[in-house]
């Protein structure tokens, strides 16, 4: 637990754009191994930052560039064996963490829990894989080798459950021993949450309040930008300590019972999301004063007159962001040192699975809000747009596909893309030269409307006969859209994904979840200031058309590298590769 993080958390459902670029905290998610200093919550690790060489500039890029990676389970050795494996004819599977809804014909889709037949890992971000008929390339980050080599610490519980671990606990170490370790947990857990509240308390005093001191220098907004809502953790940490103080059993350490703390606070720790959601901006806005001598020197001085260690602003910042995403990894750890009969036992396991929710809805808050980017960009490359803005009232694209639109009176059938969002299904039309330009057609409202599963044969409404189709009717108006898939099986992802779509809009209204329209505007303009910066609508596309060629494509030299900030969910560097093919392809399940 005290040493640099390997987290490890649950695995997510994602249903949107990001699944293609996808961003956001990997608050749960797979064991992520990483290699370069982290703060931990007290205990911080002087060289991790120092340069004697370089400028306070490159000390921000360094610190930026070196804890913002983290390597794959598969990198490294493990990734020279899975080759080998291959190599010798072994199947080898990985179990995908995250749904992939891709752009690109040359990407393999996925949704969470799909097994993957692993065919090629040369390379260290990308991996060919093949699900049953269809082969494509996906993001090694995206899935878990299903192997036994890094055993993920969710799984624990689930063995308890199995049974499977259940001797190990009862036979395989004394009373004595279990309960030291169990001491040893509970000792780690009440002084990393002391070493953690000094480090607010630096923070909060040694530079917020330096900082207001100078009006001249900091605006509020900047302040805000840079620090986010870390006063408010602050206070909220304050209590939670007490809490668990209260608890701890000084002289019988491995008789106190903390999950109930964990439990009380669970909603409060939800004050983590706006601060993770706003930490990459916090380090743009540093990155930006960093390169002005007289910020460096200030921030210098704070740090020393608060006697912290040598670690640059940007560092301290980031440990809000690894301390709520350590507390499932603690309490896994106490969970296992925990006997069944243990009066805590019961709340440690509710309070292990309380803080998986936190840390997902923390991810998913991430993710949907960095997604407005991305749906902007896509309304921003569609042709003929008309009316309101696809963010006035959606935020997640659910699915995307071709379907054939059966009209009223004449039953004329058109081929038409169908992107579903939360509320609404947006109709377009394919060029009839270019077929990666898309022009806007319509939309359907979807919270009026029921999905109908038409059999095989005549449609009495529509009076002809029809293949893998399926209706949606609206309650109040009764209009009837009818639409036919080619496949079954199209058919069937179209029906589960308009079942997600509802259950998505009932989990926002549950989480009270809500893009601002701050947020909303300034999303469109970014989208516009990149359309006339000069970004064409369409271009020429002759090495992708030379990748469609091939049955395993050479994976290109130019696709985006990996890069997250730490405890951050995969996301795609954007390149020049993506630019051209992944906004003017269709999304593709």
């Amino acid at each position: 637990i005290t040493s640099p993080v390997a987290f490890d958390i649950l695995p997510l459902k994602l249903n949107s754009f990001s699944k293609s670029t996808p961003t956001g905290l990997d608050c749960v998610g797979c064991k992520r191994r990483i290699s370069a200093p982290v703060i931990t919550d007290g205990g911080l690790d002087k060289t991790a930052l120092t340069d004697d060489v370089g400028s306070e500039e490159d000390l921000y890029e360094d610190f930026r560039s070196s804890t913002h990676r983290y390597g794959h389970p598969g990198g490294g050795g493990e990734q020279l064996a899975i080759n080998e494996l291959i190599s010798d004819g072994s199947v080898v599977y990985a179990e995908a963490l995250w749904d992939h809804v891709t752009m690109d014909d040359q990407e393999l889709g996925f949704k969470a829990g799909d097994v993957i037949e692993v065919m090629d890992a040369t390379n260290k971000e990308w991996w060919w894989g093949r699900i049953l008929d269809s082969e494509g390339w996906f993001p090694a980050s995206f899935v878990r080798l299903r192997v036994n080599q890094d055993e993920p610490m969710e799984d624990y519980p689930l063995k308890v459950e199995g049974g499977r671990e259940e001797d190990s606990r009862r036979f395989g170490m004394g009373q004595t021993t279990k309960d030291q370790m169990r001491t040893n947990v509970i000792n780690e857990i009440i002084s990393t949450e002391r070493d953690y509240i000094k480090h607010l308390k630096d923070i909060c005093e040694g530079y917020i309040k330096q900082c207001r001191k100078r009006a001249d220098m900091f605006t509020e907004e900047q302040l805000k930008t840079i620090f986010g809502n870390i006063e408010d953790i602050y206070r909220c940490q304050k209590k939670f300590v007490k809490a668990l103080e209260k608890k701890f059993n000084k002289d019988h350490p491995h008789l106190s019972e903390l999950g109930s703390c964990f439990l009380e606070y669970q909603t409060e720790f939800q004050i983590y999301s706006e601060y993770c959601n706003n930490h990459p901006n916090a380090c743009l806005e540093l990155s930006r004063l960093a390169k002005v001598n007289k910020y460096v020197y200030f921030f210098e001085a704070c740090r020393l007159l608060q006697k912290m260690i040598d670690i640059s602003l940007d560092g301290f910042l980031l440990t809000p962001v690894q301390k709520i995403c350590k507390y499932p990894l603690q309490l896994a750890e106490l969970l296992k040192y925990t006997n069944p009969q243990h009066r805590d036992f019961k709340d440690v396991e509710a309070a292990l699975n309380a803080m998986k929710n936190v840390a997902r809805l923390i991810n998913e808050r991430k993710r949907r809000l960095e997604n407005i980017d991305k749906i902007a960009q896509w309304q921003s490359s569609i042709e003929d747009w008309e009316g309101e803005d696809v963010l006035v009232r959606s935020s997640e694209l659910i699915y995307s596909g071709e379907l054939a639109k059966i009209s009223h009176p004449q039953a004329k059938s058109q081929q038409r893309m169908f992107f579903l969002f939360d509320h609404q299904l947006v109709c377009c039309k394919k060029d009839l030269l270019r077929r990666d330009i898309l022009y806007y057609k319509s939309r359907i409202s979807m919270d009026d409307m029921e999905i109908l599963d038409v059999e095989d044969g005549k449609d009495k409404d529509f009076n002809i006969s029809v293949k893998n189709a399926f209706k949606l009717h609206c309650r109040d108006t009764e209009e009837v859209h009818l639409f036919c898939a080619k496949k079954p099986e199209q058919k069937q992802r179209w029906l589960k994904a308009f079942e997600n779509e509802r259950r998505q809009v009932q989990l926002d209204q549950e989480t009270g979840f809500s893009i601002t329209e701050v947020q909303k505007k300034q999303a469109m303009l970014n989208a516009s200031k990149q359309h006339h910066a000069g970004k064409p609508k369409a271009v020429t596309r002759p090495y992708y058309e030379f990748l469609l060629r091939q049955k395993h494509p050479t994976l290109p030299s130019t696709l985006p590298q990996q890069q997250v900030f730490m405890l951050a969910e995969p996301k795609r560097k954007p390149s020049n590769f993506w630019q051209n093919i992944s906004r003017l392809t269709p999304f593709r399940k």
